[in-house]
């Protein structure tokens, strides 16, 4: 939730206009830096797992956006078998590095270069570098695209690419999610973006990206929170930086699943989310009061949807002042009858907080208070608070990186937050954290911008009474550097890097500057508030949906796409969008505005996203103020696809939170592009309308309005319906299905896969937990297949007690073998559907459980076997089932 829409759409036109400009019409650089002398290599020292060597300016300087740096040192080291780490820095002078707190890095670790499944090899002069593959010699990074450059505020950098290079990642974006390899500029410096704008930065930066070939996949991060240009073009990757230093982490694959499990080891393994944040989410911008707020809880119970969690947006604060409740429309005791209510109800409440606390010297706000007092809001130069305009007005901004901020936040959370005497949230949800901010740049008069604005904005009606029923239906530092106008100006959507944020040159009380430091804002207070949730309730997980990240957050918090439109090119977006994140950036929980945040939904629209966002990790039902309402009960097309659905999500919640154990361990994706299963297939390289949910649910939405039909590629595979468990074969061609229903998506299984499923849906996730347990073996074309199921108790940090099951099928035989310590719900396997059985079974072999009987369908070719096995800890040695 950002601007408001009429402020959102003049944004959003000048980011478009900005977007529509091609490449050659920017600012070209390779004027100016290809005549660059370059650098060249002397004292050279290096042992079996590194090298260093000095690298001086080979030629005259071009100071081409400033005096180029003389003297350089190249840093190598050979940190793991996969792993290469290059380090460019300035040999005299200390340079600005992305800092420990914002980025934690792997411990230090050296590994024998002889036996590293890629090397790293230098031209003397002018210097370049190439990375290869030990076992074919394969380059996979070769710098001798172009002279490196080296100057106080522009670093360039360029890589040879293979032509028609298959790229992924470099976001946040909104683009296709192999990006065009000869016409593009992926900026990064996190900004608000309203409409979420194709071609534009957005909200997050992910300076990674993932090439894939024939031969293999390799992974290619720099570290550096600057502002920067990433320009392709048909042959070349090169890299436009205007501060920080390179520091560049290669990655040998040569799998896509193992580049993400090396991306995950460098920057941080996915947090492991609640059980209960799988389910429903609904909120809006707009809910007038705690009325409303109530009777769309009732109403989804009504319509028989699980809504397994209610969320509020800014609406519930006191004139939009953070760790407030509104008196009138959201007091304080009504809310905390909502909180018990859901509660009661085995569901959850989650509140929005941004950054941005109100500036109230002497109202006895505690949150600015507090906050003046510890001395922990950014300053200018001169030691007055540093000020912008947000929702509340005149605002100030804390400083994450002050040692005193987090005990700060953490007090004012768990004060505001209190079981007994505040909100008893179950998450949080943090917005605007990029840091957004309403006032222009230079912005010398933010009292003004606020009244112009009209913020805090009025209350639309008036409030209920207090006691209405509720739950019833319906400036400078001393650096020598420009930092407001740096000579080389990146493709930033907004005029200046200031514009709509804090200023650049705000120093942070570490010494910092906003100008290096700016994208790591969201990153740090996501960071903070997680941590501030798991001390106020010791020893469990929390959910925290951020909006604004840098490499690395998922090790903390969840992540929505922004502030999308109700538009069909934003429904498809949302997949790609959704896969950088899950399989490329390591923040699996991730997902879009369900049927749109900004304009007005239609009902058609919304039961295809309602459908679509059931298989996307985080599941949420949010639009914006001045918009129609879209809460899926309100049509009878939308009601029926989300229970439809949700029935399929609920169902499939262990499967998919199995997925997500196993990315905790080991960075596996949980949602997958269909080259990530099908790498040798090039016809998968540019599909981005389907995924695989998991490993094996291929998920093929309907993606175009109006139709009830959908062009398909289907990979040489074989797969299963999931409706009817009818085998489908693929060709690696493209399949049209037909009549698709308003209610119904496209669903299959991929040959090989065990999938888990709970016999039935439920309301809530409490109650699903109780349900027993489907296993649907689907063999490949071999007739093995494999699967895991994980089960814990949902909520526990560190589980102590835990059921963990590999499962395996081959030669009619269905294999289960683990720990069986964690039931406490005393649940059962008492179905397994064996597909693709070419004959019926003439017996069925169980052991460790009871075999109940079986049925065989000879047109499906689906055998059906009734067992009941209790998954508890008296399975030692696992359980069986034989057909013969």
């Amino acid at each position: 939730m950002l601007f408001k829409p009429a402020i959102a759409l003049i944004v959003s036109t000048s980011s478009v206009v900005q977007a529509l400009v091609p490449l050659q019409a920017r600012q070209e650089t390779s004027t100016s830096t290809d005549s660059c002398p370059g650098y060249s290599v002397s004292n050279v020292k290096s042992d079996r797992s590194s090298l260093t060597a000095d690298l001086t300016l080979a030629g005259s300087p071009c100071n081409a956006y400033g005096p180029d740096i003389s003297k350089l040192k190249l840093e190598v080291t050979y940190e793991t078998a996969t792993r290469i780490h290059v380090k460019l820095t300035d040999a005299n002078s200390k340079r600005y590095e992305v800092p420990e707190e914002a980025f934690e890095r792997p411990a230090p670790s050296k590994f024998d270069s002889k036996k590293a499944d890629i090397k790293f090899k230098y031209t003397k002069s002018p210097f370049s570098f190439t990375i290869y593959r030990s076992s074919t010699g394969e380059v996979l990074f070769d710098s001798s695209a172009a002279p490196l450059v080296y100057e106080p505020q522009y670093l360039r950098l360029k890589t040879k690419l293979p032509s028609q290079a298959n790229i992924y990642g470099l976001g946040e974006h909104s683009n296709n999610f192999r990006l065009d390899p000869t016409n593009t500029i992926r900026t990064l410096w996190n900004r608000d973006a309203p409409g979420v704008p194709t071609g534009t930065n957005l909200y997050g930066t992910h300076p990674i990206y993932f090439e894939h070939r024939t031969t293999g996949t390799h992974g290619v991060f720099l570290l550096n929170s600057n502002g920067m240009d990433i320009k392709l073009t048909d042959g070349a990757l090169e890299y436009n930086v205007i501060g920080g230093i390179l520091d560049f982490y290669f990655l040998s694959g040569p799998s896509p699943v193992e580049v993400a499990q090396q991306y995950a080891n460098l920057v941080g393994k996915p947090a492991e989310m609640p059980y209960w944040a799988f389910g429903l989410h609904q909120c809006r911008w707009g809910y007038r009061d705690f009325v409303e707020v109530s009777q769309v809880i009732t109403n989804y119970s009504a319509a028989g949807i699980p809504l397994e969690t209610m969320w509020t947006d800014i609406d519930y604060m006191k004139t939009r002042w953070i760790f407030t409740t509104d008196p009138d429309y959201f007091p304080l005791d009504r809310m905390q009858q909502i909180t018990k209510y859901l509660h009661d109800h085995n569901q959850q409440y989650i509140l929005m907080m941004d950054p941005a606390v109100a500036y109230q010297p002497n109202k006895n706000y505690g949150a600015y208070d507090h906050g003046a007092e510890a001395d922990v809001f950014l300053k200018n130069a001169d030691g007055s608070p540093y000020l912008g305009v947000v929702w509340p007005g005149l605002t100030v901004f804390p400083d994450w990186f002050h040692p005193k901020a987090s005990d700060y936040w953490t007090t004012e959370i768990k004060s505001f937050f209190d079981e007994k005497n505040g909100i008893n949230v179950d998450g949080i949800w943090i917005d605007m954290n990029e840091a957004a901010n309403f006032c222009g740049y230079p912005c010398p008069d933010p009292q003004q911008v606020a009244i112009d604005r009209g913020m805090p904005p009025p209350r639309p009606r008036e409030p209920p009474p207090k006691d209405a029923p509720i739950f019833t239906k319906r400036q400078n530092n001393n650096s020598t550097f420009d930092v407001l106008n740096p000579p080389y100006a990146i493709n930033h959507a907004f005029p200046n890097l200031s514009s709509n944020t804090i200023a650049v040159d705000i120093k942070h009380q570490n010494g910092l500057i906003e100008y290096d430091a700016h994208s790591l804002y969201g990153t740090m207070m996501s960071s903070i508030t997680r941590d501030a949730m798991v001390k106020r309730r010791p020893g469990e997980r929390a959910l925290i949906i951020t909006r604004s990240t840098f490499a690395g957050a998922g090790r903390k918090v969840g992540k929505w796409l922004g502030d999308n439109a109700s538009t069909w090119g934003h429904y498809r977006n949302s997949i790609a969008g959704a896969l950088g994140f899950a399989s490329l950036y390591q923040m699996p929980m991730v997902g879009a505005d369900v049927c749109g945040f900004f304009d007005n939904t239609t009902e058609t629209l919304c039961a295809r996203w309602a459908m679509l966002g059931a298989f996307l990790p985080f599941y949420r039902n949010h639009n914006a103020e001045g918009t129609i309402g879209q809460e899926f009960y309100l049509w009878g097309t939308v009601t029926q696809a989300a229970k439809n659905a949700l029935s399929i999500r609920y169902r499939l919640l262990d499967y998919i939170y199995t997925h997500f154990h196993r990315a905790s361990l080991d960075g596996t994706p949980v949602l997958n592009p269909l080259w990530f299963k099908y790498p040798s297939d090039s016809k998968t390289y540019a599909v981005d309308l389907q995924f695989l949910y998991g490993d094996s649910i291929l998920v093929s939405p309907v993606t175009t309005e109006n139709s009830t039909s959908v062009d398909i590629y289907l990979p040489k595979d074989v797969f299963y319906d999931f409706y009817t468990f009818t085998a489908v074969q693929g060709s690696g061609s493209t399949v049209t299905l037909s009549n698709i229903s308003f209610t119904d998506i496209p669903l299959h299984i991929r040959g090989g896969a065990v999938i888990p499923l709970r016999t039935e849906s439920s309301m809530t996730t409490k109650d699903l937990r109780s349900k027993d347990f489907h296993l649907v073996v689907a063999p490949n074309s071999a007739g093995r297949a494999n699967g895991n199921l994980y089960i814990d108790d949902g909520i526990s940090l560190a589980p102590t007690v835990t059921t963990n099951i590999a499962f395996t099928y081959s030669n009619g035989e269905l294999q289960a073998k683990g720990k069986f310590d964690y039931n406490p719900e005393k649940v059962k396997v008492t179905k397994i559907s064996f597909l693709g059985i070419g004959k019926e079974p003439k017996r069925v072999s169980v052991t460790g459980g009871k075999f109940k009987g079986h049925s065989y369908d000879a047109v499906r070719k689906v055998a059906e076997v009734e067992v009941e096995v209790e998954l508890s800890h008296s399975l030692r040695g696992g359980f069986s089932v034989k057909l013969k």
